[in-house]
């Protein structure tokens, strides 16, 4: 099979998947994301093993998944204590594990087992989290993050490839322009005008600013995820989903924008 043709089979399946689950309903949503966030922290830590650290794979697996399960249970208002206690007692036990462990690097191994909590699991616990509006299940600000990091990736490569001269970080990305960051961004602010139209719980101005955080944010987490595998000198994060890599390279950008699109709901939206 070509490789244009299977990027484009698999594209299509993922956005089907994606946006099917995410306005499904609330179980649908997390369990989506309870996969992906799964896949991304075992795919983070296999990439540990082009590097001289060794994180606890099995401890930050079920770490990871006791802490996207509680925060579930949390939102949805099954139990009451806190979610930051949790990840607190995990830890603690990384610690305390490590204690037995005979490796040269211990701090490096606890520090590469706790971080991807925040860098993967934590994101997606927050877009759960948004999905709750105003405690009702309401997927539209989960879906339009995603279609606002797809119109800015977009219009961001087509910008480039036709206007590009300027590099914007030739150190880790040789490929990105300020001419096509900047393309992408009027595009995806064109996108958050559309969603003020449909989803006018939210106010235009307030789309407009998700829409020029998704774009700063999005476009770090992507030249973050590059400069994480240009450190240990792989192209791909992984090969799970045919022509487009691993979990990391889908949704670097997400992982960024979401903790900020977060912050900035609950300041000035909700």
């Amino acid at each position: 099979m070509k490789p244009i043709i299977k990027r484009s089979i698999t594209g299509a399946v993922f956005v089907t998947v994606l946006a099917t689950s995410i306005c499904w309903n609330i179980y649908s949503f997390f369990g989506l994301f309870l996969v992906i966030s799964l896949l991304g922290v075992w795919e983070f830590y296999r990439l540990c093993n082009h590097t001289e650290y060794s994180p606890q794979k099995l401890t930050g697996i079920l770490g990871a998944l006791v802490i996207a399960g509680v925060n579930f249970a949390v939102s949805m208002g099954y139990i009451s204590f806190s979610y930051f206690a949790v990840i607190l007692l995990f830890i603690v036990a990384v610690y305390i594990r490590e204690l037995y462990r005979n490796h040269s690097k211990p701090f490096s191994n606890i520090a590469m087992t706790i971080l991807p909590w925040f860098y993967i699991v934590l994101p997606f616990d927050l877009m759960l989290q948004m999905s709750l509006f105003n405690n009702q299940f309401n997927y539209h600000i989960p879906l339009s993050l995603f279609v606002l990091i797809w119109t800015n990736d977009t219009f961001a490569y087509l910008s480039g490839m036709t206007l590009g001269r300027t590099k914007l970080f030739e150190r880790i990305s040789p490929k990105k322009t300020w001419e096509g960051t900047i393309g992408g961004g009027l595009f995806t602010l064109v996108a958050g005008w559309i969603f003020s139209l449909y989803f006018n719980e939210i106010a235009l101005y307030h789309w407009l600013v998700i829409a020029i955080i998704t774009v700063i944010f999005g476009t770090l987490g992507d030249l973050t995820e590059s400069l994480f595998k240009r450190s240990i000198n792989v192209k791909d994060s992984g090969n799970i989903l045919p022509g487009h890599g691993g979990i990391l390279d889908r949704f670097d950008s997400i992982l960024m924008a979401t903790p900020m699109v977060y912050v900035y709901v609950k300041i000035f939206i909700t």
